[in-house]
């Protein structure tokens, strides 16, 4: 190691999975840098995880195998930075920022920090503009605006992937298509699962105007640490250096979080639920936070974090801190999945907090507030009815109750069931809904008002164009 970087330590003590404890160090900081060296002389790159009197806590960032106390300690001065260009998009990179498609490296024009703080409340600007993901699940009944935090709560075994890969193919902001990039990145994926979004994005040329991030199951956990922080880093750059709009997809978080607790397990630090730190809530904002609006700036960042709940556990505490923060979610239904729906997106206890302020006439279209509305309160009527044939045979059912469950039907079929690679303006998205509210009756319509039902009502405009 050359001598420019200083001195090297010698003074390893102690070893904990991916965890060095060296003694006798002078001036380490928090989050710096560090070479470490192996008797061999092959390096790995580590950060400063802890510091107190003259001993320094450092995570490392590579394999640890044959990882002995004869390594070499290398302090750098500086934090973890990435270089950063325009050039970055349609690359793919690994968890640590090596490059993943075969070309050089990127020769930044600037180099930043990834351990960035997230953005000042005071500086943000309130999210409003409506982003078309092409799924008329989330279009029509839980919106994506531009700056928000809306994350995916699924399963194991349901298609969050293929979801994931879908959203990223098809999502842009109407009328500024040509501002709009993806920023990816996986953690803890299998290599089938790499295989798959590194030739969906490349066969459907969504790797144009994406870059990727792909940490492996046999990458090293630690890794995990900074691979979403190296991707809000690249969106923040783009975004507000480059005036983009980004909408970066992180899966799986419940990777991220496992990742933290084996780091935590090995400072021996007292858990908190399931075994989590007890800092698991403030880790998880230092990323969700960095998505957003400033004000002042055309660029943006919008985030949609993908975490599979252990058990289907909504109250985990991955979902459930994860809830706190960000504002909303979208709850993937083992029993729609079950049934062949695709995607399998729950609307009911689905919930988009911003969507209100992203659609509605001059933003999307007059009548999406309401047909929402009536969407959500007939399909829940639908669930209720089904519930009750299940106890009482469907003959035992009013007439209204059977007209709902025949709406409920339908509707998981006609709305919520799409193909993968369907895309859907918004426009046919709200046709479906106005075909689908026909099947009830007008003064069952209570959710929209009168003038709204008298220009989008199928009866009404019949031989008309969409508006």
């Amino acid at each position: 190691m050359e001598e420019k970087f200083g001195l090297t330590y010698k003074t390893a003590r102690e070893i904990r999975g991916p965890l060095i404890v060296v003694e006798g160090i002078k001036e380490a900081a928090y989050n710096e840098l560090v070479e470490i060296e192996f008797p061999d002389g092959t390096t790995v790159l580590g950060n400063v995880l802890d510091v107190y009197v003259d001993k320094a806590i450092i995570q490392v960032y590579g394999d640890t195998t044959g990882l002995d106390i004869n390594v070499g300690v290398r302090f750098k001065g500086e934090t973890v930075k990435i270089p950063l260009s325009d050039d970055l998009i349609g690359r793919v990179f690994s968890g640590s920022f090596k490059p993943l498609d075969g070309l050089p490296e990127i020769m930044g024009e600037e180099e930043r920090e990834v351990f960035f703080s997230v953005i000042n409340p005071a500086a943000r600007n309130p999210p409003q503009e409506f982003i078309q993901t092409g799924i008329s699940v989330i279009d029509g009944m839980n919106s994506l605006v531009r700056g928000q935090k809306l994350p995916f709560f699924s399963e194991a075994g349901l298609p969050h992937n293929i979801i994931a890969a879908q959203v990223a193919r098809q999502a842009t902001i109407p009328g500024k298509e040509e501002d709009f990039a993806i920023v990816f990145a996986a953690m803890g994926i299998k290599h089938e699962e790499y295989q798959y979004f590194r030739e969906e994005f490349e066969k459907t040329g969504a790797l144009s105007r994406s870059v990727m991030i792909l940490n492996l199951a046999d990458d090293p956990i630690i890794e995990r640490i900074i691979t979403p922080r190296i991707a809000l880093t690249i969106a923040e750059y783009l975004a507000f250096t480059h005036n983009m709009h980004i909408l970066v997809i992180l899966t799986d978080m419940t990777n991220y979080a496992e990742a933290l607790r084996s780091i935590s397990v090995a400072r021996e630090e007292i858990p908190a639920r399931k075994g989590y730190p007890g800092y698991l809530y403030t880790d998880l904002a230092t990323i969700y936070e960095r998505a957003g609006i400033i004000k002042g700036q055309k660029g943006s960042v919008t985030l949609m974090p993908i975490l599979t709940m252990p058990g289907g556990d909504l109250t985990h505490p991955i979902p459930d801190l994860s809830g706190y923060i960000t504002e909303g979610q979208l709850i993937l239904d083992r029993e729609l999945d079950a049934k062949g729906v695709y995607p399998p997106i729950n609307p009911l206890p689905s919930l988009s907090r911003l969507m209100k302020d992203g659609i509605g006439k001059g933003k999307t279209r007059e009548d999406h507030k309401g047909v929402s509305d009536q969407l959500y309160a007939a399909y829940a009527a639908g669930v209720r009815a089904r519930g009750l044939a299940r106890i009482v045979g469907e003959i035992g059912l009013s007439e209204r109750e059977r007209r709902y469950l025949r709406f409920a039907d339908e509707f998981e079929k006609r709305f919520i069931n799409q193909g993968v690679y369907e895309n859907r303006p918004l426009e046919q998205t709200l046709e479906i809904a106005w075909d689908l509210l026909a099947m009830l009756p007008e003064e069952e319509l209570t959710r929209i008002d009168e003038e709204i039902i008298k220009k989008y009502h199928p009866k009404y405009r019949k031989g008309i164009p969409a508006q």
